[in-house]
């Protein structure tokens, strides 16, 4: 009887902890806003409390489909956020109508708007149409090129990185003719990126591609690893070898299998702090 009860509770748990993305949580359809408090004492005065929401790898339509549209929208919302990046993977393995979710995107209006990169999934058609859809609704594509962010008189940089897998290409980061006391936010799809190229004068690193696993134990064990250095770079706040912080997120979709379980799909904020 004892052992009955006992997989009858662990059989609850993992079906409640895998629908916590969706019907259990209160977007209705997104896990969950982690957010992260940032201190730097490179950060202008007048960016203290800056906001960014960041969201990726949505593989629409996956598990993430039409019907969890509006949360994606109420979950970006709720972060009150002073721009959006966005970190590639846009169209599920499957393909969708990516002028639907990019609607929903430009309903979400920020000071600073929106920037995106791309994703391994934004390949030969599926980078021209995303590409379009980007110019169609103004988020501005960084493809190994940074931007200036101005609040009066004090500025803060975002990067963006191209096809972070070709290396031959792509292996020479924008950032290293930047300036070490600028205070500079880069954006990659893929983590490994951080540690295969140096990234110096990066004040914070923003990725993707993981998914947290999708299927993940203790956050430490997943049968499928999305990253050449295993689980080192799962999900969360995690640092290169440089010792420069880089932000993994967990996705809003699915691909391979539309499953998740312990990796709540989630919209993540970073709000910047005066060290």
């Amino acid at each position: 009887m004892k052992k009955m009860i006992y997989f009858i509770v662990l059989a609850l748990t993992i079906v409640l902890s895998s629908c916590a993305t969706a019907s259990l949580s209160k977007y209705h359809g997104i896990g969950r806003v982690k957010k992260y408090n940032i201190y730097s004492k490179q950060l202008p005065d007048s960016f203290d409390g800056f906001r960014i929401a960041f969201a990726s790898d949505f593989h629409y339509e996956s598990r993430f489909d039409r019907k969890r549209l509006p949360a994606l929208l109420k979950a970006l919302q709720a972060t009150r956020a002073d721009i959006l990046l966005l970190g590639g993977d846009y169209r599920g393995r499957n393909g969708g109508n990516l002028s639907e979710l990019f609607d929903v995107l430009q309903q979400f209006h920020t000071a600073y708007g929106t920037y995106g990169v791309m994703g391994n999934h934004e390949n030969n058609a599926n980078y021209e149409i995303v590409k379009r859809e980007m110019e169609r609704t103004g988020v501005r594509l960084l493809e190994h090129q940074v931007d200036t962010l101005w609040k009066g008189n004090q500025y803060i940089l975002i990067c963006g990185i191209r096809n972070p897998f070709d290396l031959t290409k792509n292996g020479v980061s924008p950032t290293l003719s930047l300036r070490a006391e600028d205070y500079v936010v880069m954006l990659t799809h893929t983590p490994d990126y951080v540690e295969d190229v140096d990234i110096s004068n990066t004040d914070l690193a923003l990725a993707g591609h993981t998914h947290g696993g999708q299927v993940s134990f203790f956050r430490k064990y997943t049968p499928v690893h999305f990253s050449k250095y295993g689980n080192r770079f799962l999900t969360g706040l995690k640092h290169n070898s440089q010792g420069i912080p880089v932000i993994i997120s967990n996705g809003i979709g699915t691909s391979r299998k539309d499953i998740r379980l312990f990796t709540p799909s989630e919209v993540v904020l970073v709000i910047l702090h005066k060290d």
